[in-house]
């Protein structure tokens, strides 16, 4: 296998009511996929229906449907644990009536009904602003959560996925990515001003995301272990004032910015370390659950790449990812070191030969000089903007274009396909 393309399937691939939707439509989608030289989709399986009433209910009707079609297409599957909220803001629509309708998604409603209860369960920032995209990770241990800590509520939901799924994993099911944050990314929420436009947004500084009385707790505890009673009150003063010039900050201009001081340094570390905690946490849990299934696991680390000219990297502080001129946090580099497979996913859906050569640019980058091509790519996503024909010709064409491309026929033999794509552009189907 060189580097396989799997599909990420529509938000709403999965009605509110557990059914597929626009199933004709997926079944065509599918046989086109196939066609086209696709491994397989990526299917994100919603925390926030499947659970939606009360704790420990779950509905996967739907989903057992939705890789049955895909069994019969000969596509593989990569599920995504979604313990996150799909969509933010206040002017997003609300549930129950228009959910799905604009690709938003809610946390279970028993879980949101916790929160109202005890508003410290949602991330705050410095401006007592809540995200409730995703629960603080302050309280991960914590039995916040009706008795249950928000780590054995996961485990919880990944083990009823797989005894759910147990024939199917390993066959048709073959990996799992664990949701870990927002957008199901290892990080904390990124922009609290939700009203601004993407232009905006990614000029934004973004806010430290430890005001919460959970996260707050681990600061006091862990300043006052170094006994500097000081720095245990809250995240940095000076840091930002979101769409401020961060030159213009006390705390990330590059020039004797409180960043590269000891307070800085101190808060940083703490501040990544609590994020690595978490994923650590949930790696250890997903490894027990799955283990012997066959399944290969995997986590979500978001690309921040604004304001990456600056030395303090401040979009990928106040992330969580502690990366800054003077100090080391890349993945890539990393990850070929430790020859771990790695899944590359597009940040937009741009459908133009640029994008597709950057991401063959990155296959390329990472499986040079190693023995075995580990890298994959998640094409994100599947709608009827993909099917359009000149579209589909380049989206083919990429596809064709990864190395070493191999196709399982349903007899289970091997055969290499040709490198032309133009014999399948005729066979794409308008996903509506």
């Amino acid at each position: 296998m060189g580097s396989p393309v799997f599909v990420t399937l529509p938000v709403d691939a999965v009605g509110p009511g557990g059914q597929v939707r626009r199933k004709r439509a997926m079944l065509q989608s599918f046989r086109a996929l196939i066609a086209a030289g696709v491994e397989g989709v990526v299917m994100e399986v919603w925390w926030g229906p499947l659970e939606r009433e009360q704790p420990r209910a779950y509905d996967w009707k739907g989903y057992l449907e939705l890789v049955a079609m895909a069994r019969q297409c000969s596509l593989k599957v990569r599920a995504v644990m979604a313990f996150h909220q799909c969509g933010s803001g206040p002017e997003d629509p609300h549930w129950p009536d228009s959910c799905f309708a604009c690709g938003w998604i809610p946390l279970p409603l028993w879980v949101l009904e916790e929160i109202d209860k005890v508003s410290d369960l949602a991330y705050s920032d410095r401006f007592g602003r809540r995200s409730t995209e995703y629960i603080s990770l302050g309280c991960d241990i914590l039995p916040v959560l009706q008795g249950r800590s928000p780590l054995q509520v996961y485990t919880d939901f990944m083990r009823n996925f797989r005894d759910t799924f147990k024939p199917l994993l390993g066959v048709i099911i073959t990996g799992i990515q664990v949701g870990m944050g927002p957008a199901g990314e290892l990080r904390y929420p990124l922009f609290p001003s939700h009203k601004l436009t993407w232009a905006w947004r990614s000029s934004e500084l973004g806010e430290f995301q430890c005001y919460d009385k959970y996260m707050l707790a681990s600061l006091n505890a862990c300043a006052r272990a170094i006994g500097m009673l000081e720095w245990e009150h809250g995240g940095p003063i000076g840091a930002s004032n979101l769409m401020q010039n961060p030159e213009h900050t006390e705390f990330f201009r590059s020039k004797d910015g409180y960043w590269s001081t000891p307070y800085g340094k101190f808060f940083l570390e703490w501040y990544s370390a609590m994020l690595l905690r978490h994923g650590e946490q949930i790696c250890r849990e997903a490894e027990a659950v799955f283990r012997g299934t066959k399944v290969s696991t995997s986590a979500n680390v978001a690309g921040i790449h604004w304001h990456y000219g600056i030395k303090s990297h401040p979009s990928e502080l106040t992330t969580g990812y502690y990366n800054t001129s003077t100090r080391d946090g890349q993945l890539l580099s990393a990850a070929k070191i430790c020859e771990i497979k790695l899944e590359g996913e597009n940040s937009v859906a741009n459908l133009d030969d640029e994008s597709f050569k950057q991401v063959l640019k990155m296959s390329k980058f990472y499986s040079d000089d190693l023995e075995k091509p580990s890298f994959s790519v998640n094409f994100v996503r599947m709608d009827k903007n993909m099917f359009e024909y000149r579209n589909w010709v380049h989206f083919t064409g990429f596809v064709w274009q990864m190395p070493i491309f191999f196709a399982k026929l349903d007899s289970g033999a091997e055969m290499q396909l040709s490198s032309s794509p133009d014999a399948k552009v005729g066979v794409a189907f308008a996903y509506c």
